[in-house]
């Protein structure tokens, strides 16, 4: 279904070698996506060469700024049709990768992704804030990414409960909001913005990956329920 051509030299131009077998899944799962859409809302973007583009090299692009070693434990939140969380798995299948999303069909369709590509993940049935609380999960992980419309500190306070000290949370988002606005709340759940990166991808897209760093653990008040993080955001 997809050029496999243009996924591995916009790969290879980011620093990301795919070899056969990684270019394999990802036309797998490039057919799941467009095939379950038709019956369930999971991405607006179907067309070939856009997936490639703004779904598979977008979420790869966090590669060139995190470490993402053998093992390293990694959380998608909000993890939706599974960007970034199931490329970089595709990319690292050695990396351990949680999935965390609220809707239960989206799950299973990444199940199905996974299974047909012969990849594992853990997947979790959640709302953000309440596996954000959960003591088995809590500052675990080495690297939690999320890609949302939120804004950061609205972002932040779902993700950054699930990353360990030491670790980091990395934000992929547009360009248009003021990240700098965000960093009070980020010091109240105990991160600090390590670096704002900005990148282009092919077509003129301009995107920035937000790097916060894991300084001191989170208060345990947070996160706190959705309809709190939305009337009084931090």
């Amino acid at each position: 279904m997809i050029n496999k051509d243009l996924l591995k030299n916009e790969a290879a131009k980011i620093g990301v070698e795919l070899d056969d077998t990684a270019l394999d899944r990802f036309d797998v799962y490039a057919k799941l996506l467009v095939e379950k859409n038709r019956v369930m809302n999971l991405t607006g973007i179907t067309e070939p060469d856009e997936i490639v583009i703004k779904h598979f090299i977008d979420s790869l692009e966090l590669m060139r700024f995190a470490k993402l070693n053998s093992g390293a434990r990694v959380a998608d939140i909000g993890t939706g049709a599974g960007f970034p969380g199931v490329p970089l798995l595709i990319a690292n299948n050695d990396i351990e990768l949680t999935l965390v999303d609220s809707l239960k069909k989206r799950l299973d369709f990444l199940r199905e992704v996974l299974s047909e590509c012969e990849l594992d993940a853990e997947i979790i049935h959640s709302r953000a804030e309440d596996a954000g609380q959960n003591a088995v999960l809590r500052e675990t992980f080495d690297i939690v990414t999320a890609r949302a419309v939120a804004p950061l500190n609205v972002l932040a306070e779902y993700c950054l409960p699930f990353v360990k000290v030491g670790g980091s949370f990395l934000a992929l988002k547009g360009t248009s909001e003021d990240i700098t606005q965000s960093e009070d709340a980020l010091s109240v759940l105990g991160g600090s913005i390590e670096n704002i990166y900005e990148y282009e991808l092919p077509g003129g897209y301009k995107r920035i990956i937000v790097y916060v760093k894991k300084i001191s653990q989170t208060p345990t008040q947070y996160p706190r329920k959705s309809k709190k993080i939305a009337t009084k955001p931090l």
